[in-house]
This record gives C-alpha cells, structure tokens and sequence, in this order.
C-alpha cells in the first residue's frame, strides 16, 4: 500500500473513531433527548389548546346560532323568500384564534345554513317584499319619464353608498339610452317594466309576451344586461302575466310594500313621515324620479339607516343571504 492510500486510511478509521465517541458523550445524547421530549411536549400543547378554545366556543355560540326560515306563500303577501340560518364554524374559528393568539366569542366564524324550500320552489308567485327577518329595505325606483329628477336621486344615492333596482320602460330605454346607461354606470340594479306601460292585466298572451320581451331586448342591446326582475306598470298584473315572466322569461314579478304615491305629488314631509312610519325588515318601497321622492330619498335612507336597516337591491333584499 502507499504512503497515500495509508493517509486516506487512517483519516477514515479516526473520523469514525470521532464520531462514535461524540454520539456516545453524554451531553449529545441529553440534547437528543431534550429536543424529542421538547417536540412531543409542543404536540400535547398544541391538542391542549385547541380542545380549552373548542370548549370555550361550545360555551359562547349558545343563542348565536339560527335555523333557516323556508319560503311561503302567504294569503296576503304571496312569495316570501326564505332566509338563511347560521351556524358556527367549529375549525374555522379555532384556526382563526390560534392565528391571532388571542380568543374571544367576537371572533367566532359562522355559515350560513340554507333553507329547505327557497322562493324558487315557491313557482310562479308575485313578491311583495322580503323574509320579516332580514333587515334589509329597497326603494326601487319605476322610470317611465321624470328625467330631469334622475341625477339627483342617482347622487343622493352615491351619497348614502347605496345601490338600488331602477325598473326601466322600454321605450324610454330606447329614446333615452344615454340616461339608462348612467344608471347602469352607477352600479344600479336593472329591473324590466314593459315596453309601452300599459295595463298588463287586461292583455292577451300574445300581448304579455310583446311587452317583455321587447323590453329584454331593448335593455340587453343597449346595456348588455338581461333583467331579472319584472314590475307590472301601475302595479297591474293576474296570474297570466306572472307566469308569463316566470316562463319563459325566468323573472321574477315585483311588487311593493309600501308606496310612496309620489306621482300624486304630495309634499315630501307627508312621504317621509308614511314610508318611515312603514319601515321594516325586507320592505319594498315604490318610488319614481318625481319631485316628491327626490327631495324625500336623503332622508329616508338616513331614516332606514338609523332603524338598522340596509338599503340595498330589490335582488338581495328577496334572496335568503344573511345581512353581515
């Protein structure tokens, strides 16, 4: 062998010699040791506390979480949609304490819990309002003229950050389509109100049909929208028209619970003081773009605020979705 090889030799014998003796010292194997009692310690704590917060959220989701309300047809208000239950998301809520080292029944994180029977179930029914539950109120707005009172409105309601349902008559989409698009730009909610106003009751199918579908087209062609929602003119309709624009039209049939009768123009004290005294949970609320709303919205949006209420879209005051 050469003097070399025997170099190579006698390093490898001498570092394994090393190494034997370094696992065998004591204070390594107490490192090892500690570091393995240390991971298995950090385990039991971890379970610890996720079984201290689970027995803590058992404790304060008592009374916080709901059953879902179905949807009925009521003698009187027709389609009510159902509204969402809650109940509280066990993990996610951990998960969410543990992440900020702190817990508190605040922090708790709920989902929401469908009906069984949504409005959908309901068929062809007309809508006069939202789930009594659900504190959410629309004023929607019917266009048919009134232009020179829409700016406002459409600024009071960008004041209040509010988003609504304006119904549009077709052929004032078609002969004002630049006023339609500004309420669409706005971010409003689109809703069908026929083409020519008429009284959608006394029609035949043929007519019904015309009427719709004439709008449909009118709105989707000039704001790329395909409405939802229908509003019979002057509140007219029977249950032809509301089958008709539930099929094949796949609309809903809106109508209101409260009316402001703006149209009569009374002075907008006498409306503030009906519609507030008329606020509630899931109420609809007529209006147009007259004199008497435009100077009544401010205040009865700070009015509807005030009584816990959220403004929003005809939309999502009918859906089941929970207000946050």
């Amino acid at each position: 062998m050469t003097a070399p090889k025997k170099r190579r030799l006698w390093f490898t014998i001498s570092c394994a010699a090393l190494l034997i003796l370094l696992l065998n010292y004591q204070p390594i194997q107490h490192y090892i040791s500690v570091v393995k009692n240390k991971q298995v310690v950090t385990a039991d704590s971890a379970l610890d506390e996720k079984s201290r917060l689970q027995s803590l959220i058992e404790q304060w989701k008592e009374g916080k979480e709901e059953q879902p309300v179905d949807a009925v047809v009521d003698p009187t208000w027709k389609a009510i949609p159902g509204y969402n239950g809650r109940i509280v998301d066990m993990e996610a809520s951990i998960n969410k304490m543990l992440a900020a080292g702190a817990a508190s029944p605040e922090m708790l994180v709920y989902k929401e819990v469908p009906p069984a029977v949504s409005l959908k179930d309901l068929g062809a029914q007309p809508i006069y309002r939202g789930n009594p539950k659900k504190p959410a109120i629309s004023f929607m707005i019917n266009v048919a003229w009134g232009n020179e009172y829409l700016d406002s409105m459409l600024d009071t309601l960008d004041k209040h950050k509010v988003k609504t349902t304006f119904f549009l008559d077709g052929s004032w989409v078609k002969r004002y389509p630049e006023e339609a698009k500004k309420i669409a730009a706005r971010g409003h909610e689109i809703g069908n109100h026929a083409y020519s106003h008429p009284d959608m009751k006394t029609l035949g199918t043929q007519r019904i049909h015309q009427e719709i579908n004439r709008t449909q087209e009118i709105i989707t062609k000039t704001l790329g929208i395909k409405p939802t929602l229908f509003a019979p003119p002057s509140g007219s309709f029977n249950q032809r028209v509301v089958q008709i624009a539930h099929d094949p039209f796949q609309m809903n049939t809106i109508m209101w619970t409260a009316d402001t009768v703006d149209w009569q123009k009374p002075p907008p004290a006498y409306v503030i003081r009906k519609i507030s005294g008329l606020m509630g949970n899931g109420v609809l609320v007529l209006m147009h773009p007259t004199s008497t709303s435009e100077k009544s919205l401010d205040q009865l949006l700070t009015i509807a605020k005030q009584k816990g209420l959220v403004p929003t879209t005809v939309t999502e005051v009918i859906s089941s979705n929970r207000i946050p």
